[in-house]
């Protein structure tokens, strides 16, 4: 159909003549609401942000002295994030006489890593920086959350 019949046709039907593809040989067009058009184009590119969500890493952060207990909720919350397909950072923080037992912290760490196992894999190893160690874990590969 030559451009001028398309114009025409697209005038009838009181609707805008829209060109869709113009590399095609030849072009390609679309008799349609132009505010329509422009609405599901907005609409696509949303869902398609909304999949290609960033990941961040989380980090969490514990003492020395922290308890069973509250090591198993910053289990949970790591699992959480990992399950969002974040990198979780876990730091334990040494303060004062701590940095004298440096080995237990290193094997506190250590020890939460090895826990995350199940669901997640070494990033980086535990490392010691400055007053603290940490070590970054990240998702499965392949599994989703």
């Amino acid at each position: 159909m030559t451009i001028a019949a398309a114009l025409v046709r697209a005038q009838e039907e009181e609707s805008d003549l829209i060109e869709i593809s113009p590399k095609a040989n030849p072009p390609v067009v679309k008799i349609t609401d132009f505010g329509r058009y422009m609405y599901q184009l907005q609409k696509k590119e949303q869902k398609q942000k909304a999949h290609n969500k960033q990941t961040e890493v989380k980090m969490l952060r514990f003492s020395f002295r922290t308890e069973k207990h509250d090591l198993d909720r910053i289990l949970d919350r790591a699992r959480e994030f990992l399950s969002e397909r974040h990198l979780v950072k876990l730091v334990v923080r040494l303060r004062g006489r701590e940095m004298t037992n440096k080995d237990y912290a290193r094997q506190k760490l250590a020890g939460l890593v090895k826990e995350l196992m199940d669901v997640s894999e070494v990033e980086q190893e535990v490392r010691v920086q400055g007053n603290q160690f940490s070590a970054i874990v990240r998702p499965k590969r392949g599994e989703k959350g």
